[in-house]
Parts: structure tokens; C-alpha cells; sequence
């Protein structure tokens, strides 16, 4: 085996050999030019080459076994992309054969030297080199693999970089701080100073990871590099800077946070590009959270206020979207001088889009304002603009709104609710567009703590029939779903009275999916009030479909009965809902034939072993002789697990 591995890696060195010169030409004409392979080979040559391999191995020892792995090997070079996928992704198998000294010396080079590839090839490979660190000996060897990692850090194609950075940090995290220093960081300058853009954007993932484990010498360079990228030439570099700013702050001394980085912090959120702008938003919270209370007024409100008054909408969207959190970092002195009035302008902003995200935060803002103050700022602040959005102009505002609104019933008490937010969830179920009026009723639970549904009931069941005959079959399923909840919150009467022939309606609904989730929904609704409740109103209607003229509604009969069976017991199950499964049996449509099969295989555990051996015994073995290929093998299927043989 020893001999065999030799001739192997002896395979592997010539390979590396013979682009030897190449490569060093590659390497000066730029970063992505040493990635570079030599023509992919040929099917016929790939062949040649393995026989070659196996021929030193046999010379060496004459065991094949390393077949797989020369095969492998060669498959690196495969001019079919499918194939050299497949061999990257085994690449740890290979290292394994080869062992970790000669992955060190042989395999990781001619990767780092000859891999030139499809991006999905070289992606596998940055995903796999993030875990070979017991491949290369360990903790102790793992720099070795900062090459090959080093090279994917500067491709063309983010996803590439990005995952070859994902490894970088991984790995990071192995080395000793003496290593780090060595190795780590002098790879890290190398990307912060090189020439191609890609290869500063990977740096800026690294500074965090190598930071807190290496000398202040270093760390001074570190900084001076990170300052270096945020005020880069090209625009991708100082968005990469400005979205791993938050991340690096949390790794600095506080002196060199207020120092440094508020002072990167507020040149990046002045940028000129907006897509820099908004990152520097995001860098906000990460920065807030660590500065003591008395500094955030002087350090970060200047350039925050800025933000949420951006001439752009993409940075206004922003500070939208992350206002929950930014509440959060800046605490409750600053939240109701600054952030109210900002909220306001957010929920009265000109661009939709805008509108929306703050409409999202709606709840989160109110939840998280000082208690003492809360109902005071709601109802003077927040609330005339909420009831201005409930009548916007934009269905995305008003559905963002109505999907949150409904959680301001339990902060503001049963008074308030039923004064101020009652009118506005009449007016939102009522709303022309659908979404508005599904996420009022999917949030209906809110309201029912505060003031009981009642008080809703006369607006909403229009809203739900308008819902459940929607043109949209997702509008319908949805609203299904929402049902057994409903049901639960108007009680059985109401119910029945209401909404029962809605859930028997979508029972022979034209799509399959609405059929499917009907039959859930009866499970669900018997769960909730009972067999009884079942037998009385939900079987008798179900079992006469059974006689329909359409076949996917006899079927959906059946269907309802597997759910049904267990919610509703033995006594139900055996009484009324079998003999109509058995008298099914002679249906002239096969499909629901076999589906009496499955049915009886379903239903059986439910039912004593007299009623299997009596009635639907008989019934699975004429069926196992039916002319339909499908019936007798469903109905052999429910023999053999119903033990009736």
C-alpha cells in the first residue's frame, strides 16, 4: 500500500512539474491568471493517464486498490465539468489516500498552482479546503492551506470569494497566535494591498477573525489597512469595508472605537454611493451598542439623523428596516428626542417601499418604547400616522401594516382598542386587496385576548366568504389554514351557523390543494370540538359525497375518512364511515378502487379484529384480483400490513 501511494504521488509531483514554468508566468501576468489550468483532457487521455498511474501502483506492490483514488486524481483534469465537480467534492478522500504530508507537499500545491475552473468547481473546492485541517496534520500545519485559499479569495465571482473567505475564517480559528502572525495576517496585507479589486474586498472578511489574537504592532497595521480599504478608490471595496465595519468594531479597543471608527463610520455614511451609505446604516447598531450612553449623542445621532433624511430611498429603506434594533442600541432617552419623530417621517415618507419597511415595525417600535411613556407617544405620535396608512395608496404598505397592526390591541388596553384600532380593522377587512384583509384575520388572536372576536364578527364574516371564493387558489388555501384558529375564537355556534358550509364547499374545490388542505382542516376542526360535534354535522355530509357524480370528489370522500378515522373513533369509524368504504369497492373508476385500498390499510388500526376479518377481509381480496394493476397492489399492500394473509 505504501509503494502504491508513492507511485501515486509520484503521479501527482510530475503533474505539478510539468506546468512548473507555466505557472510562474501565469503568477506575473496577475491574480486571477494563477489560477490557470492546462487544457482540459480528453476522455480517451484521461484513460491513458489513469492506466499510467495504475501501472506504477501495480509495479509497486500489485494491489489495486487505489483505483478510486487514481482515478480521482485524474478526474481534477476531467474535460467534463460534472466530473471534476465530483472529484473536488471528494476531496478529502483523496487527501486521506495520499496521507497529510504528501497533501501538504504534492496535492495543495498543484491545487494552488494548476486549479483553473468553472465557478462551481472552484466554489466545491473553497467549501472543502475550510475542513482539511486534520488532512494536513492538524492545528500545527494548517497555514498550508492559505494558499489555495488565497488564490479563490481573488476570482472574479463573489460567491466563489466569499465562500473561499467563509473558509479563510474558519481556519483562522486553528491557527496559534504565533502562527496568526506568521502566516494569517502577512495574507491578509496581501489582499488589502493587492492590485485587484476582488482581492480587497475579501480582505476586509478578515481583519475581525485575526484581530483580537495578535500583537498591538500588528494591530496597529491592521487598522491602518481597514482605514486604508474604507476610503478605497473603487466602490466595491468600500462596500465590503462598510458591511464588515460593525463586525470589526465589536473586535477594537474602545479608544480606537471612538477614534477610528466613528470617523470611518461617518465618512462611509456620506459616501457617494448610496449602496455605501446604506451598509454604514447597518454598521450603526453594532457601533451604538458599544459606546457608552453620554458619547452616542455627540458620536453617532449626527450622522444617524442624516441617514433617516437620506436623499436616497435605499438608505431611508434602511434605517427603516434595522429601526427596531437602532431603538434598541440608542435606549429610551434618545428613542423618544430623536427616533419618534424619525419614525413619523418613515411612515409618512414619499417612496412606498420606505413606507412599508416602517409600517413592518410598527408593533416592534411600540413594544419597545419606555413604559411610562408608551401609550402617550402611541396615541399622539404613531397612531395618526397609522391611520393614515391604513387608507395608502400602495396595497404593499397597507398589507405590511395589517399583517402588525393588530398586535397594537394588546399595548394599548380593551378602551383604546375598541375607541381607536377597532375602526381601522373593520376598514382593513373590508380593503379591496386581499392580502390586507388575510393578515388581518391571520393576526385575529391579538384581538381576541384584548376585546373577544365579537365585536369583529359582523365585519368579518364577509371578509372571510369574500376570501374563500377568491379567483387566487393560494388566497383560499391560506384563508383555510387560518380556519380551525377561527373556529376556536368564534365558538361552535357561530361556526356552524357561518362557516360550516364554507369548509364543505372547498371539499370539491377544482384544485387539488385547497381539496387537500379541506380534509386537513376537518381533522383539525374535529380535534377542536369533538366527535360528537363530528358525527352531527361533519360525517353525514361527507359520506353523501360518496354518491357524487364526480370521481376526485368520490375520492375526496375517502380521503376525509383516513383523516377522520382516528379523531373520530372506533364506534364512528366502524359504524358509519366503513360500510360506505366497503360499498366503494365497486366503484367503475380504478383510482378510487385503489383508493379504498389505502383507505381500509388506514383506517384498519382504528377498527376491532372482527370488522377486519368479517367485512374487510372479503373486500381487499376481491380487490387483490381486480383487472387494474394499481387496485391489486394497493390492495396486496393493505393485506400484508393489516396481517390478514
Amino acid at each position: 500500500m505504501f509503494g502504491a501511494v508513492n507511485a501515486l504521488g509520484e503521479a501527482l509531483v510530475c503533474q505539478a512539474l510539468h506546468r512548473g514554468v507555466k505557472t510562474q508566468q501565469r503568477r506575473r501576468e496577475g491574480p486571477a491568471a494563477a489560477l490557470l489550468w492546462q487544457k482540459p483532457r480528453s476522455a480517451a487521455q484521461q484513460r491513458h493517464s489513469v492506466t499510467a498511474i495504475l501501472s506504477k501502483m501495480a509495479g509497486a506492490d500489485g494491489d489495486d486498490s487505489l483505483y478510486p483514488i487514481a482515478v480521482l486524481i485524474d478526474e481534477l483534469r476531467n474535460e467534463d465539468v460534472q466530473l471534476r465537480l465530483n472529484s473536488i467534492k471528494k476531496l478529502s478522500t483523496i487527501a486521506l489516500a495520499l496521507g497529510v504530508e504528501r497533501t501538504r507537499t504534492e496535492l495543495l500545491p498543484f491545487l494552488t498552482d494548476t486549479i483553473y475552473d468553472e465557478d462551481e468547481v472552484l466554489l466545491a473546492l473553497a467549501e472543502q479546503l475550510g475542513n482539511f485541517t486534520m488532512l494536513v496534520g492538524g492545528p500545527e500545519y494548517v497555514h498550508c492551506l492559505l494558499p489555495p485559499l488565497e488564490s479563490l479569495a481573488t476570482v472574479e465571482e463573489t460567491v466563489v470569494r466569499d465562500k473561499a473567505v467563509e473558509s479563510l475564517r474558519k481556519i483562522s480559528q486553528e491557527h496559534s497566535p504565533v502562527d496568526l502572525e506568521v502566516h494569517f495576517e502577512p495574507l491578509v496585507k496581501r489582499l488589502a494591498s493587492g492590485d485587484w479589486f476582488t482581492s480587497r474586498t475579501s480582505a476586509c472578511g478578515l481583519f475581525s477573525v485575526c484581530y483580537p489574537r495578535v500583537s498591538s504592532t500588528v494591530k496597529a497595521e491592521i487598522r491602518q489597512h481597514f482605514r486604508t480599504l474604507c476610503s478605497d478608490d473603487t466602490p466595491m471595496v468600500r462596500r465590503a469595508a462598510a458591511s464588515k465595519l460593525g463586525e470589526f468594531a465589536k473586535v477594537l479597543e474602545l479608544d480606537y472605537v471612538k477614534s477610528d471608527i466613528i470617523s470611518l463610520f461617518t465618512a462611509l455614511a456620506s459616501d457617494e454611493q448610496d449602496s455605501v451609505r446604506l451598509l454604514a446604516v447597518e454598521a450603526c447598531v453594532s457601533i451604538a451598542t458599544l459606546l457608552p450612553q453620554e458619547d452616542l449623542e455627540t458620536l453617532v445621532m449626527p450622522t444617524l439623523r442624516q441617514a433617516a433624511e437620506d436623499k436616497s430611498w435605499r438608505v431611508r429603506y434602511m434605517v427603516a428596516d434595522k429601526f427596531s434594533e437602532l431603538q434598541k442600541a440608542v435606549g429610551p432617552e434618545i428613542t423618544k428626542n430623536d427616533l419618534v419623530p424619525a419614525f413619523q417621517n418613515l411612515l409618512k415618507d414619499c417612496e412606498a417601499e420606505v413606507r412599508a419597511a416602517a409600517a413592518n415595525k410598527v408593533k416592534e417600535f411600540c413594544e419597545n418604547l419606555p413604559e411610562d411613556s408608551r401609550e402617550q407617544i402611541i396615541m399622539t405620535h404613531i397612531l395618526p400616522c397609522v391611520k393614515e396608512l391604513v387608507s395608502d395608496t400602495n396595497q404593499h404598505v397597507k398589507s405590511a401594516l395589517a399583517s402588525v397592526i393588530m398586535g397594537l390591541s394588546t399595548i394599548l388596553g380593551k378602551d383604546n382598542t375598541i375607541e381607536h384600532l377597532l375602526p381601522l380593522f373593520l376598514a382593513q377587512l373590508k380593503d379591496e386587496c386581499p392580502e390586507v384583509r388575510l393578515n388581518i384575520i391571520s393576526n385575529l388572536d391579538c384581538v381576541n385576548e384584548v376585546i373577544g372576536i365579537r365585536q369583529l364578527s359582523q365585519s368579518l364574516l364577509p371578509a372571510i366568504v369574500e376570501l374563500a371564493e377568491d379567483a387566487k387558489w393560494r388566497v383560499r388555501l391560506a384563508i383555510i389554514e387560518y380556519m380551525p384558529l377561527l373556529a376556536g375564537q368564534l365558538g361552535v355556534e357561530f361556526f356552524d351557523e357561518k362557516l360550516n358550509t364554507l369548509c364543505m364547499a372547498w371539499l370539491i374545490d377544482h384544485v387539488y390543494a385547497i381539496r387537500e388542505a379541506a380534509t386537513c382542516n376537518l381533522m383539525k376542526l374535529v380535534e377542536k370540538f369533538g366527535a360528537e360535534w363530528a358525527q352531527n354535522t361533519i360525517v353525514p355530509k361527507v359520506l353523501g359525497m360518496a354518491n357524487d357524480p364526480n370521481y376526485l370528489h368520490r375520492m375526496t370522500t375517502l380521503f376525509c375518512i383516513n383523516a377522520l378515522s382516528e379523531a373520530c373513533g372506533q364506534d364512528i369509524t366502524t359504524k358509519q364511515m366503513l360500510p360506505v368504504v366497503l360499498k366503494m369497492s365497486n366503484d367503475q373508476v380504478a383510482n378510487v378502487r385503489f383508493n379504498v385500498a389505502k383507505s381500509l390499510q388506514k383506517i384498519g388500526p382504528v377498527l376491532d379484529s372482527n370488522a377486519l376479518q368479517t367485512e374487510v377481509k372479503p373486500v381487499l381480496e376481491k380487490l387483490a384480483t381486480d383487472t387494474d394493476m394499481d387496485v391489486k397492489y394497493f390492495a396486496q399492500e393493505a393485506i400484508s400490513v393489516l396481517a390478514l394473509a
